[in-house]
């Protein structure tokens, strides 16, 4: 059921569990931030809390599976990070859905952005001791989001979540106007 910003901001007034999935730069980890602070919720970073350990080790599969049964058993988070393989256990939970979906180039200035503020240190939403990196691989994985990642993306919504509101945010303003709209600005 896809929603309208208006719509979003008050569904998001009493949300309790919020996913924000996207592309890689697009935007996920600011706007969740913002909008956990702004609701009160628990934000989690599948990267810092479920996916990575210190020193860029993938923790074991079985291990981050179990860690995200243990997060979506409670009652108030903001889930941050996209993984289409795990959406059909977060998506039973979720109370909104907010999809970051800009181009792929506003997607790359935004990792390109966050390598150059963080580089050589590990930005807030990252397990300890994982030194921002940029590489070919990376760069090819955004520019194919789209893509690749997409369709699987609308095939679990379709199949674990149909009846899950989604607001399809395109641009950094559309996730600003949306905050806005939380905090009963008059600019909005």
């Amino acid at each position: 059921m896809s929603l309208s910003l208006e719509d979003a901001s008050s569904q998001l007034a009493t949300a309790r569990r919020v996913l924000v999935i996207g592309c890689s730069g697009s935007g996920k980890s600011t706007l969740s931030r913002a909008l956990a602070a702004r609701l009160g919720l628990r934000h989690v970073s599948m990267d810092r809390e479920i996916f990575w350990l210190p020193g860029w080790q993938e923790r074991p599969r079985e291990e981050a599976l179990a860690r995200l049964a243990a997060v979506l058993a409670e009652e108030n988070w903001i889930i941050d990070g996209t993984s289409p393989g795990t959406l059909h256990m977060r998506l039973p939970r979720t109370d909104l859905v907010v999809w970051m979906r800009p181009t792929r180039w506003v997607s790359l200035r935004g990792a390109v952005g966050r390598w150059r503020r963080y580089r050589g240190r590990t930005r807030p939403d990252m397990a300890d001791n994982c030194p921002e990196k940029i590489d070919f691989e990376f760069l090819h994985y955004i520019w194919t989001f789209e893509r690749l990642a997409t369709p699987k993306i609308l095939r679990e919504l379709a199949v674990h979540g149909p009846a899950v509101p989604l607001l399809t945010l395109r641009s950094r303003e559309e996730a600003d106007r949306l905050v806005a709209s939380l905090a009963g600005d008059p600019a909005n």
